[in-house]
């Protein structure tokens, strides 16, 4: 594979980017007994090359589980400078410190079914956009723009100079999220759940808030717990 492509694997990953960005995709790799019929039309309409392949001969392009009997190689990700995303005015995610691609791709999945999200990581210390994480995302990927920057506190910093507010999550001592009022447009911080937001960002919020457990006394994942938190941010917004 090419250093300036990806591998993109799974019917519904696959289908999303054929409706979404078509133009990023070389070439498709199908398992003989591949039965979609639909894709396959898409694909043939669209002009891009199709390879017929054994099971083996596509998990030696692509080692993963659930393949599903499709792989397409795509352009690599494109990642949205972080000034265009601020000028967007969406509610950017930053996240800290994240470094499973599960829980990033599953981040991207939810955002993008909510709208108006973008989501912003930095380059060192955590997970960036690869293979795993663009196929958990579902399709996501096509409708989130994921901003890469050096230096999460300075971008913090950037945005809030543009008029943006930053609103961390907390485990404990910040507002009920449910209570709170949320001002906007607003950036979300959240941190890795093993150390959550780090100092330095902590020092730059202008709101914590939390998500009280009522059951059980156990810790959402970051994934689930964003879901939560966009659920409300949407709301408010949109209200």
């Amino acid at each position: 594979m090419a250093k300036n492509t990806m591998f993109l694997y799974g019917k519904n990953s696959v289908q999303e980017r054929l409706k979404a960005d078509p133009e990023s995709i070389r070439r498709v790799f199908v398992q003989r007994n591949f039965k979609a019929p639909d894709i396959i039309k898409t694909i043939r309409s669209l002009n891009i090359p199709v390879e017929s392949v054994t099971e083996k001969e596509l998990l030696r392009i692509k080692r993963a589980d659930r393949l599903q009997g499709i792989v397409a190689e795509v352009n690599k990700f494109a990642y949205t400078p972080f000034g265009e995303l601020v000028d967007s005015r969406l509610s950017p995610v930053f996240l800290d410190s994240i470094n499973d691609p599960q829980n990033l791709g599953s981040i991207i999945r939810i955002l993008a079914c909510f709208g108006g999200f973008a989501v912003v990581i930095p380059k060192h210390g955590a997970c960036e956009v690869n293979d795993t994480v663009i196929h958990v995302a579902s399709g996501g990927e096509n409708h989130v723009p994921v901003a890469l920057v050096t230096n999460l506190s300075s971008a913090l910093r950037e945005a809030k100079t543009a008029g943006y507010w930053a609103v961390g999550t907390v485990v404990d001592g910040g507002e009920d999220i449910n209570t709170a009022s949320l001002p906007f447009p607003m950036c979300l911080v959240m941190g890795s759940e093993g150390k959550g937001i780090r100092p330095g960002l902590q020092k730059l919020l202008d709101l914590k808030v939390t998500l009280l457990m009522k059951g059980a006394q156990l810790s959402l994942n970051v994934a689930m717990a964003c879901a939560v938190f966009a659920y409300e941010i949407d709301r408010q917004r949109t209200g």
